[in-house]
């Protein structure tokens, strides 16, 4: 508590939350929560991260951006970013964590460029958590730092999502889209729906339908922010093939 305590205080954050939208409707799926840091010291949520690592506190820093997180999401899915350290420490399996209290599916981001370490510890954990009704494992970053495509197989995943880099400049550029293509043919044959972040044109957004992709995240569609915004499908992309469903709740995913 000491060393939190000298890092930051809850007062010092805040989550915004961008959404995460069904490609094959245009439909809101769901929010993911991102963590911001007033303390002028704090760059921003990696360096947050990598001062709770050397102060030992990854644990308790995750616990209370969920406390924050949680509560602000009724209602819908929400997504959420797991240091693998928390799992290491295995806050996440305390039956008091808040994600158990939330109303809706809980997905759990694993970063996919950060080295797992305890792997062996780290897959218990995580079959523990995915034991619980209504709680999914989440690959983040598909295609960047390590790249390891072991992990979608070790894992079982029941989302992935794709680094932006592999988005970034999509529509110009046929070999990503057959690289697109094949990932997302690979994960969906693993049993993973993928999502594509960092989706910043409509360009790129009209090219993803083509992909197979089942999600898109990005600018294009909502900045981050809070109250949960909504999102809008950019009149300069095209459509989705189906329309749109009333929103008045958010869709399960197919294989639930």
């Amino acid at each position: 508590m000491i060393a939190m305590r000298r890092l930051v205080q809850p007062q010092d954050l805040s989550v915004v939350f961008q959404p995460i939208v069904e490609l094959a409707t245009g439909r809101l799926f769901a929010h993911e929560a991102l963590v911001r840091c007033s303390l002028p010291t704090i760059a921003g949520p990696p360096e947050l991260f990598e001062r709770a690592t050397e102060e030992r506190c990854v644990g308790r820093l995750g616990r209370m951006i969920r406390e924050i997180a949680v509560p602000l999401c009724s209602g819908m899915p929400l997504f959420l970013n797991v240091h693998p350290q928390e799992l290491v420490e295995r806050w996440l399996v305390q039956p008091d964590d808040p994600i158990f209290a939330h109303d809706h599916d809980i997905y759990l981001e694993i970063t996919e460029s950060v080295p797992l370490t305890h792997f062996e510890l780290v897959v218990d954990v995580l079959a523990e958590l995915k034991a619980r009704a209504g709680v999914h494992l989440v690959i983040d970053d598909l295609g960047a730092g390590y790249s390891n495509l072991g992990f979608i197989a070790d894992l079982e995943p029941r989302v992935v999502k794709l680094d932006r880099g592999l988005v970034q400049g999509l529509d110009s550029s046929p070999r990503k889209q057959r690289l697109v293509t094949s990932l997302v043919r690979l994960c969906t044959e693993l049993g993973a729906k993928v999502v594509a972040e960092g989706v910043e044109t409509p360009g790129e957004l009209s090219t993803l339908l083509d992909t197979g992709a089942h999600f898109a995240q990005g600018y294009v569609l909502s900045r981050p922010g809070f109250p949960l915004p909504c999102p809008s499908w950019p009149a300069e992309s095209r459509k989705p093939a189906s329309p749109a469903a009333p929103p008045s709740a958010p869709p399960k995913l197919g294989w639930r």
